[in-house]
């Protein structure tokens, strides 16, 4: 009785550290398929983020970095692309799935709901407005 005990309980501690690392697979480094940029996503408590950590060209023609000019709070305006956090909130749902995060697309100022599904190196990435049904998917690759 108490070995069964004890098999139940290892069984349960392992089934939560598996689920764990599978959804930290998601942590690291995706480039987007037009290859502009690419997002660092990382963990902060159980929700995941990402930045956008580099850009195939970070300034404008006069040297200065390429700012937020599309973001509707003005006092954003001013700040650098580079290193903003374009996805927010994603918490791991099981089967590889991230839901009820947004994106930041800084090319329009615009954030859409949003959810995510990982499948080895690709990212499937949807950004909708109301139900996934009315959105917009892209495959980031991960970098390596």
């Amino acid at each position: 009785m108490i070995k069964k005990a004890y098999l139940i309980l290892f069984l349960a501690v392992y089934s939560v550290a598996a689920s764990a690392q599978n959804a930290d697979a998601i942590l690291g480094r995706w480039i987007n398929p037009s290859g502009e940029g690419q997002v660092q996503i990382l963990k902060k408590g159980n929700k995941y983020y990402g930045k956008l950590a580099w850009m195939k060209f970070p300034n404008e023609a006069n040297g200065k970095p390429k700012l937020d000019n599309q973001n509707p709070d003005k006092a954003l305006q001013s700040r650098p692309k580079l290193g903003i956090e374009l996805l927010k909130y994603f918490v791991f749902d099981g089967d590889n799935a991230y839901e009820n995060g947004s994106i930041y697309d800084p090319k329009n100022g615009k954030t859409y709901s949003c959810k995510m599904t990982l499948n080895g190196d690709n990212l499937k990435i949807r950004g909708f407005i109301g139900i996934a049904l009315l959105g917009r998917s892209e495959i980031w690759k991960r970098v390596r």
